[in-house]
């Protein structure tokens, strides 16, 4: 295999990472910064606070995005690494 091709099979993977894990990366850190606002607003220090909130936020952003992300992730293996693979 070519180093070119390599290199751009690599970079087109982390690009497909990057695009699927932003939207909960996004969400993780809105509910992060609301929380943190809510908590020094009230002064209230609860560390479970902070934490069940952002992970049911997680979760249901994951759900709700699985599709998307099992896409993605079949038409790049399709596309680009099953050809490589089969071509040799």
């Amino acid at each position: 295999m070519d180093e070119v091709i390599f290199f751009d099979t690599l970079r087109q993977g982390l690009w497909i990472a990057v695009t699927i894990s932003t939207p909960i990366l996004i969400v993780a850190l809105v509910t992060g910064l609301v929380i943190g606002l809510f908590q020094a607003l009230t002064s209230v220090q609860e560390m479970t606070l902070t934490f069940v909130p952002k992970l049911a936020a997680i979760l249901a952003v994951f759900w709700a995005s699985m599709g998307f992300m099992t896409q993605s992730l079949t038409s790049f293996f399709q596309d680009q690494l099953v050809p490589l693979i089969a071509g040799g």
